[in-house]
């Protein structure tokens, strides 16, 4: 009966968050029920609660999370700045006249959004505003444009800066270290935000490359999923200077990215100074744009203070959950269960990417980020696998679960913004091509794992 003790404790969590009811709350009153019915049977020993403060403490001490909120800050801000509709109208019309130039265009604009803002609900909820009716304005099928936009709304889980990437990264260092010490190893490395988003670079840009070029073949072969637009339309759009336009939509956000981007992975900021430089860059843009007043900043600051305090609420709930998790050695049950498997360290890695992937139909990336990873991450990283290649598998895989019907997170965001004319089957519809090319990439990930630690590797060697 104690071994099932944690199981259920984790099983019962997991249906409590399914009810949908608030995530801290539910992590924090699982494990306090826990505790206490552990402590009556003699499973726990009520002294772990003794380092309940000092995991908080460890929290508001940790340099690395001061980057989420000043990155939700800078996506926030941008948003309100209205550069994603001016990035899709500029590139729209820029390809044009190519079958498909609309969903290339929608892909490379969520790219960009996604290496701003990395918040996946906002991305997929911002290009069905504006993308979606201008994709079926220029007689897009419905099926195919809202894959696309789903697609592409999520390329916010896997292209860095983004802030899953951020807490996964500090997720899976504090996994590593445990993983170290766990062989023996008492004066284990570390493994930084930086190097997550080194690894992640590569993967999620093959990933872009590979949704454009399926636009391209399917529309070419298939001339009435994306028709080209109306040439005369391109014609007066250029006649009316948007050559000068396109430079002034694409030009500040990009040198925006590399700036924040391209000082992390050469080293010259960590994650949270180049937030900061982000943060300040987007105030900048918006001033530039003529979209900067009080009210704006003061809406900024509301709904950024909203996103933290749910996100370290979560966290603290998560602490709390993991800290009574380990009292009750939930970790050495997890440990036995995932070693003992047959095929062993493969079918333990397959088993839990196919959890971490049901849980996606149903949890957030913070609720599996600081519950589920903690768990399993020490255990897959004792077993010899490489920390930066599991935390983009982990990211990847999360990317598709929220893509993939019927539960996606992605599928249920575009149909609360599309028109009461694209079905529900039809969203569902245009994301399977685009669900098969993550599993290619994942398994193309899985068997070159070079694509994920190489880069890191050279450029922090």
């Amino acid at each position: 009966m104690h071994e099932f003790f944690p199981l259920f404790m984790f099983l019962l969590t997991i249906a409590i968050l399914m009810l949908g009811y608030p995530v801290a709350f539910s992590l924090s009153g699982s494990a306090i029920a826990f505790a206490l019915l552990g402590q009556g049977l003699g499973y726990f020993d009520w002294s772990f609660f003794g380092a309940f403060p000092e995991r908080i403490f460890g929290i508001m001490n940790n340099q690395t999370l001061i980057a989420v909120p000043l990155f939700i800050f800078m996506g926030v801000m941008l948003e309100k700045a209205k550069i994603s509709e001016d990035l899709l109208e500029t590139l729209g019309l820029l390809f044009g006249r190519v079958r498909g130039g609309i969903g290339v265009s929608v892909c490379l604009v969520g790219a960009l959004l996604a290496a701003s803002t990395g918040i996946v609900g906002a991305t997929v909820v911002t290009m069905g505003l504006l993308s979606l009716p201008i994709m079926l304005r220029n007689r897009y099928e419905p099926s195919f444009a809202t894959g696309v936009i789903t697609a592409a709304g999520t390329l916010g889980q896997i292209i860095p800066p983004s802030i899953v990437l951020v807490l996964l990264g500090d997720v899976i260092s504090s996994a590593y270290q445990q993983a170290q010490l766990n062989l023996g190893n008492f004066a284990p490395g570390s493994i930084s935000v930086g190097d997550l988003f080194l690894g992640a670079l590569v993967p999620g840009l093959l990933l872009v490359f590979f949704y454009i070029l399926f636009i391209l073949i399917a529309s070419y072969f298939n001339p009435h999923l994306a028709p080209a637009v109306n040439p005369e339309e391109v014609a007066a759009a250029w006649a009316a200077g948007m050559g000068k336009k396109a430079l002034s939509a694409l030009f500040p956000p990009l040198i925006l990215i590399i700036g924040v981007l391209g000082s992390i992975l050469w080293g010259i900021a960590t994650p949270t100074e180049a937030a900061g430089v982000g943060s300040f860059g987007a105030i900048v843009l918006a001033g530039l744009k003529g979209k900067l007043s009080g009210a704006v900043l003061e809406s900024v600051a509301h709904r950024v203070m909203k996103i933290n305090a749910m996100v370290f609420l979560i966290l603290i709930g998560s602490s709390m959950f993991s800290l009574v998790f380990r009292g009750l050695a939930g970790d050495e049950v997890a440990h036995r269960i995932l070693v003992n498997l047959p095929g062993g360290v493969t079918t333990a890695f397959f088993v839990v990417m196919l959890i971490i992937f049901i849980l996606g139909f149903f949890l957030d990336f913070f609720e599996i980020t600081f519950v589920v990873v903690p768990i399993i991450g020490p255990i897959l990283l004792t077993l010899g696998m490489d920390p930066i290649w599991l935390g983009v598998m982990i990211a990847m895989n999360l990317q598709t679960s929220f893509l993939t019907p019927p539960f996606g997170f992605a599928l249920f965001y575009l149909r609360g913004v599309a028109p009461p004319e694209v079905t529900t089957a039809q969203i569902y519809k245009g994301t399977i091509p685009f669900i098969g090319l993550q599993v290619f990439t994942l398994l193309l990930l899985y068997f070159i794992p070079e694509l994920a630690t190489e880069l890191p590797r050279l450029v922090f060697r």
